[in-house]
């Protein structure tokens, strides 16, 4: 009588030795994490009346966007991808520049008052710069 005994299941280890399904539960870990900070503070934001500027910041370029969320609509939105701010290189100068750029827009759809949604970034930096150049071209939030 022969006894078949199964053995554990190995772990997936890459050439380094590093755990994969480790690492696959971190970076699920650091999602949700991330994903429950935008809530957090776009939860705080929805009560209000007033139309929200969403940013979007990644390695390479920055977006905002004005959103009315009671309708479910983009009112108007700017971003770095544009053709007359490519030639910036200073990133920060770039972002307040958008800042500026959609608060024009935004004017001409008759908004002076919108809420900032940072969503999971900190107001530091290149999100700062979008606020300021927004509130320099007449915005208030």
């Amino acid at each position: 009588m022969k006894l078949c005994v199964k053995r554990p299941e190995r772990q997936q280890v890459n050439r380094v030795g590093v755990n994969l399904d480790r690492m696959e539960s971190e970076k699920i870990k650091a999602i949700k994490l991330r994903q429950k900070r935008a809530l957090r503070v776009r939860r705080k934001l929805i009560q209000s009346p007033r139309p929200r500027l969403s940013v979007f910041r990644s390695a390479k370029h920055v977006y905002a966007q004005i959103i009315d969320d009671n309708q479910s609509l983009t009112i108007c939105g700017f971003g770095t991808y544009d053709k007359s701010l490519k030639s910036m290189k200073d990133k920060k100068q770039a972002a307040k520049a958008v800042g500026l750029k959609l608060a024009q827009k935004a004017k001409e759809h008759n908004i002076e008052e919108v809420v900032f949604d940072r969503g999971r970034y900190k107001f530091h930096g290149r999100i700062a710069a979008i606020a300021e150049g927004a509130r320099e071209g007449g915005l208030s939030f």
